[in-house]
Order: C-alpha cells, then structure tokens, then sequence
C-alpha cells in the first residue's frame, strides 16, 4: 500500500501563489510516477502534472504550462507543485497520486489517491 498526504491549499487571489505537497509513504519504491490532478465542482477529474521518480521526467497539462512546475525530493518522498500567475479556472480540489507506470497521466492508470486539498482562486 501506499499512503498520500496533501498539504497547501487555500486561497488565493487570481495572479496569487500557492505550493501544494503531497508526502508519500508505504511501498514507495514501488511507485514509477507521482501525480497532480483536479476536479472542480461538476466535472470530471482531469490531469494536471505528473513526474517520475526515477529521472524527474514531467508532464504538464496544457492549460497550466509555463505557469505550475512539479518537482519532487525522494529522500523526504515529498511531490510538490508549484502554482503561479492562479486563475479563476484553476479553483478545484488538488489530489495527489501515484502509479506504478511510467509517465502516467490517465486517471485510471493511477492506483493510490490521497485525500485532496482545496484550491480557490477569486478574482
């Protein structure tokens, strides 16, 4: 098993900042990508960042390019994303995950979610 902590939520102004972080533990090792989704009220979840533990490979969603930057620590096993120039649209909750894939960025190719933390942007 594998266990997610998020952490770092709140709100914001839009053009604000927010760093959420996500600690693992459990079978870590076992773990190829780590993870960001949201899910707004009404909508499905959908993809946001993820990043390998191995090499630090990324992926990004396109509406958050040049503005979110995932990284990870593997000793402390903490996956952070770093959230700059906020909008209105990124209001959501924030989960974090992890999946025994290699860059990952399907739901469901995800097999361990943490609880989610609230992000709101007012404008």
């Amino acid at each position: 098993q594998v266990q997610l902590v998020e952490s770092g939520g709140g709100l914001v102004q839009a053009g604000g900042s927010l760093r959420l972080s996500c600690v693992c533990s459990g079978r870590t090792f076992s773990t190829y990508t780590m993870g960001w989704f949201r899910q707004a009220p009404g909508k499905e979840r959908e993809f946001v960042a993820a990043i390998s533990w191995s090499g630090g490979t990324t992926d990004y969603a396109e509406s958050v390019k040049g503005r979110f930057a995932i990284s990870g620590d593997n000793a402390k096993h903490t996956m952070y994303l770093q959230m700059n120039s906020l909008k209105p649209e990124d209001t959501a909750v924030y989960y974090c995950a992890a999946a025994f894939r290699f860059r990952a960025t399907m739901v469901n190719e995800y097999s361990f979610w943490g609880q989610g933390t609230q992000v709101t942007v007012s404008s």
